[in-house]
């Protein structure tokens, strides 16, 4: 079993490609069918299997009678956890911090999918969605 996607809401799709695409460095997909209107939402590559959707906040709405989880629509996550390389990490961090993002919350030997992990940190997308980036060693 693997994670397939996320869903994280968005107020402005194209300034949270921006972001996702631009400074956190994923690669996007469906932007071109969103612009065209040939898409409800775009999507940014974590991996070769999963995806992160940038779902914008008005579809909200309908998405909450359609999964049949009442209140579920536009709820937010706590954070979605992100694991790169080390050189991907320091370079993540670096791209953040040149955009004015803060980076400053850092844990030590934190736990997840592939275990101990030696360092993580925690930034806000535009959206203010929590994003945690972290390697292992």
């Amino acid at each position: 079993m693997r994670l397939d996607h996320i869903v994280l809401w968005t107020n402005d799709a194209r300034a949270a490609m921006d972001f996702y695409s631009r400074v956190v460095g994923l690669t996007p997909v469906r932007f071109d069918e969103f612009e065209a209107g040939e898409a409800p939402f775009p999507s940014v590559r974590v991996s070769d299997d999963s995806i992160i959707d940038l779902m914008p906040l008005q579809m909200a709405g309908g998405l909450g009678s359609f999964a049949k989880v009442e209140g579920s629509a536009g709820h937010p996550v706590n954070h979605v956890c992100l694991a790169m390389s080390k050189s991907e990490y320091h370079a993540l961090d670096r791209r953040l911090r040149a955009e004015g993002a803060d980076t400053s919350a850092r844990m030590n030997h934190t736990y997840g999918a592939r275990g101990w992990a030696p360092h993580a940190f925690y930034f806000a997308d535009p959206d203010g969605n929590v994003v945690e980036a972290r390697y292992y060693e």
